[in-house]
């Protein structure tokens, strides 16, 4: 059974974290480390150059799921997601 989402914007949330969980965490003989590196950084660009308003409403949806996260790995990565991908500032 899929579960429900309250929006369409948290479901493709959801989906963008599993993906980019599945590239970070991808072995040679899963996909090639240079497209893995390609993809990371082309999402990092694009959500690093989104309105302010939408960039807030991600990291707020991020740290939701963090919030019920159980794997400290993928914890770990929801919680290191905001600035590793650009949404925040180094120095914030």
């Amino acid at each position: 059974m899929t579960p429900a989402y309250p929006s369409l914007t948290r479901a493709l949330a959801e989906v963008l974290v599993d993906v980019l969980w599945f590239v970070d965490g991808s072995e040679e003989e899963q996909m090639d480390q240079d497209d893995a590196v390609k993809v990371l950084e082309n999402v990092a660009h694009v959500v690093g150059t989104l309105p302010s308003d939408q960039r807030q409403e991600l990291i707020e949806l991020v740290g939701e799921m963090a919030a019920a996260e159980t794997d400290p790995a993928r914890l770990e990565f929801l919680r290191e997601f905001p600035e590793g991908f650009g949404l925040v500032d180094e120095e914030s």
